[in-house]
């Protein structure tokens, strides 16, 4: 089930996104996901945290013993947090070889940084920064037929693109849902059979914690039932590091929300989209903000004003949003030395209709393909 293409500028045509039927209880879904994809599981978890013991996140060198100690002692505020969610994580490490200490590396790694950097008190090298993503709701009054749509890139590290892969996940307490992703990761973007759709941008945090990290909280909002609840739920974590999360519903409520661990200003959806990219809005989060280089500034700067002026218009569609992921100029990233930053992948909800759709890989060199709950 692994895809196969290189790292660098990874312009090849893939093929339709992976896809994991996960059910049952927490225990299960963890155990068919770490068995499913237990050698590429081991594969990344080395790769993230070996990143970690040279120092190039952390700005200062540390043991592998010390790196999974740090990681260790977050394990009690993800069984806090939500402890079935925890249990899925446990399995799914059991399965895959790894232990729940490296699941929180792999799957948290951009948070778990942060937490690294504020325990060591090192800083955020430039050329390794990850600039990732470009996210959006449109309101319903701007769409086609009046259904309001949310729609992101998901960028990241080029070597991450191979190990993208969509969950169906049928929870037996939860809601089911669609869940983009990554192997060893408990979910990234996605949208429940109830229309609560959950997104994310990558923000460099000063102030981590040994806390939560991201992808927990993902999927704890999809388990509610409203975007309002799943505000709550990110407003209410204990984060380890920092992201702007974008909330939305069917109903048209919406949601973005500068979550830093010890702040959390949120803006709410009126009549013109919501977009977020990669650097702060809010006072209150740009003065936890870590240095960011210029150029990466630029870039963030000018894919949020590229996104906001290409949907300051009516009767968005579904293909519009797609096209607006492949914009080459600014919203498609392609790996450039020295970052190595791509849009691995990308992902178009319509919440009100539970339509779903993703790519794999570049969205400007590769198809979204519709994906049903079934």
């Amino acid at each position: 089930m692994r895809g196969k293409a290189s790292h660098r500028g990874n312009t090849v045509k893939r093929p339709a996104i992976r896809i994991l039927d996960l059910s049952g209880s927490p225990d299960e879904m963890g155990d068919a996901h770490g068995r499913a994809f237990a050698d590429e599981i081991r594969h990344y978890t080395n790769e993230r945290v070996d990143l970690v013991t040279a120092g190039s996140w952390s700005g200062g060198q540390m043991s592998r013993a010390d790196v999974l100690d740090l990681a260790e002692s977050m394990i009690p505020a993800h069984e806090k947090h939500a402890p079935e969610l925890a249990s899925e994580m446990h399995a799914m490490a059991a399965a895959a070889g790894i232990s729940s200490a490296e699941a929180i590396v792999v799957g948290g790694f951009t948070d778990f940084v942060d937490t690294v950097r504020a325990t060591i008190g090192g800083d955020h090298p430039d050329e390794v920064i990850e600039d990732d993503c470009t996210a959006f709701i449109v309101p319903s009054e701007r769409c086609e037929n009046g259904q309001g749509m949310y729609g992101q890139t998901w960028d990241m590290h080029d070597s991450a693109t191979e190990h993208v892969v969509l969950f169906r996940c049928r929870p037996d307490d939860a809601p089911a849902s669609l869940v983009f992703t990554t192997t060893g990761c408990l979910g990234q973007i996605g949208m429940s059979e109830l229309g609560v759709c959950v997104g994310i941008n990558n923000l460099v945090a000063t102030d981590g914690t040994p806390g939560v990290t991201w992808p927990q909280v993902v999927r704890a909002a999809l388990g509610t039932t409203t975007a309002q609840r799943a505000k709550d739920v990110v407003l209410g974590a204990d984060l380890a590091g920092g992201h702007n999360f974008c909330v939305f519903d069917g109903e048209g409520y919406g949601y973005s929300i500068e979550a830093m661990p010890t702040a959390r200003p949120y803006s709410i959806l009126g009549d013109e989209a919501l977009v977020h990219t990669n650097h702060t809005l809010a006072p209150e989060t740009t003065e936890r903000q870590g240095h960011r280089d210029d150029s990466l500034q630029d870039s963030s700067v000018l894919r949020l004003a590229a996104a906001r002026a290409f949907l300051d218009r009516r009767d968005l569609t579904p293909e519009d949003l797609m096209e607006l992921t492949r914009d080459p100029d600014a919203v498609c990233q392609t790996a450039r030395e020295p970052y190595h930053i791509e849009s691995s992948g990308a992902a178009v909800m319509r919440p009100s209709t539970l339509d779903f759709w993703a790519c794999w890989g570049l969205p400007s060199h590769n198809d979204f393909v519709s994906i049903g709950f079934a």
